[in-house]
């Protein structure tokens, strides 16, 4: 089989590293790709938004499944394009990627059907949303309407910063188009939990829980990034609140999406908060998270490609999905300035050899004259599996203080969160 993956970062890497185990594939190719994944599929570089490009690609190239992995390619309708020349894949439609694409869909989805999130407003003029903070309760949180790359969602502890992120959003535009609106919503406070789902828009199997690290420093301390290192399972998601969350926010997503007419299809990532309430909804994403997927798909027993098959074929529940026992861990290796500026270019020294529980994920590198340089802010995800959180976390540290490159730097402190809930 010829599969083509669309997306070129980490979680992209895993995909196509768990891929790889299907011995039924005789081709992979990556569009557009990074210098680590070159070394696992064909790179073709093609961006991941140029849609007829792609479909132009996959239709000479004899593509026998797709998996559209990012979420700009979904929002724009790359599954759309790829079924009309009658290529099955693995992804959600535009009009079921706007669970992400819109945060007020979402919403509006949740309110309309009783699925727990936090309490909001939307507004479309700035003067308007300017007016109801002069009422609204502190700290609250103002979001980007669509796609800002995950730094669309600004904390306010007072009306002067909320007042600043209306600004930044709706009139500077900082994000373009994905600012045509906004959401302001209740601040919810607990534990955050990452769950995502394999869904066929009928069936749903939840995958391992993850913990995500999002603040740049250790202590969750500095600014927000897009993931500094994950952990899976996630502790704090016990089995009765597993339980709570398949009958009150998984089953009633999947059911609402089909009801709007839009059966969402794919990986479904549900962003929870373990309220005082009960858990909550913070955000969906129409695809896998990164670097979520860095520490769930490593502890994937049943084979990725069946699983992906299935669901485009509205026959997940025929399978069983089976899970390793133990943890995962993955750390982050970041660019000197992340998430703000950052130079490029830096070459990289990777260990001559790897324990077989570590894998490395490449997500912001390029080949250089054949050798590897940065070219992103999050350049590498070292992943490791243990038969505890603390063998993962060792491992992917040890292999990580291993790894060279001018300005790199990560959180040591990634897990201890989890470490603390497990050990007491």
């Amino acid at each position: 089989m010829n599969i083509m993956v669309v997306g070129g970062g980490g979680r992209e890497h895993a995909i196509i590293k768990k891929l790889r185990e299907n011995p039924e594939i005789t081709a992979i190719y990556c569009l557009p790709g990074n210098g680590g994944i070159a070394a696992d599929a064909e790179c073709v570089p093609i961006a991941s938004t140029d849609i007829e490009a792609i479909a132009g690609f996959a239709g000479s190239h004899s593509i026998d499944f797709a998996v559209v992995a990012q979420d700009d390619p979904l929002a724009l309708g790359c599954v759309d394009r790829l079924h009309a020349l009658g290529i099955p894949c693995f992804g959600p439609e535009a009009k079921a990627a706007r669970i992400e694409s819109s945060k007020v869909f979402a919403k509006e989805l949740m309110k309309k059907y009783g699925i727990p999130t936090a309490d909001y407003a939307a507004f479309s003029a700035p003067e308007e949303a300017l007016n109801y903070l002069a009422g609204a309760r502190y700290p609250l949180v103002v979001k980007a309407d669509g796609l800002a790359l995950g730094k669309g969602v600004l904390i306010c502890p007072d009306e002067a910063a909320a007042r600043a992120a209306i600004e930044e959003i709706m009139t500077r535009r900082a994000f373009g188009d994905a600012g045509n609106q906004v959401v302001i919503e209740r601040f919810l406070t607990g534990p955050e939990v990452s769950v995502l789902a394999f869904t066929d828009g009928k069936t749903l199997y939840p995958m391992v829980s993850s913990m995500d690290h999002k603040r740049a420093g250790d202590g969750d301390t500095g600014l927000n990034t897009g993931g500094m290192g994950t952990v899976a399972p996630n502790p704090c998601y016990t089995g009765d609140i597993a339980q709570e969350c398949m009958e009150k926010i998984f089953l009633p997503t999947i059911r609402a999406m089909e009801q709007e007419g839009c059966p969402f299809r794919g990986c479904l990532y549900f962003g929870l908060m373990l309220t005082a309430e009960g858990p909550k909804v913070i955000e969906y994403n129409c695809r896998f998270g990164d670097p979520e997927t860095q520490v769930v798909l490593p502890l994937l027993k049943t084979d990725l490609l069946t699983i992906m098959r299935a669901v485009e074929s509205e026959t997940l529940s025929q399978l069983h999905v089976e899970w390793h026992s133990g943890a995962a861990a993955c750390v982050i290796l970041a660019s000197g300035g992340y998430p703000l500026a950052y130079e490029k270019g830096k070459t990289i020294t990777l260990p001559a050899s790897l324990p077989k529980n570590v894998t490395i994920y490449h997500a912001g590198d390029r080949l250089e004259n054949g050798a590897l340089v940065t070219s992103g802010g999050r350049v590498l995800g070292v992943s490791a599996v243990g038969e505890t959180l603390r063998e993962a976390l060792d491992s992917a540290y040890a292999a990580a203080r291993e790894i060279h490159f001018e300005g790199a730097f990560c959180r040591s402190d990634i897990g201890q969160r989890a470490l603390a809930a497990i050990e007491g």
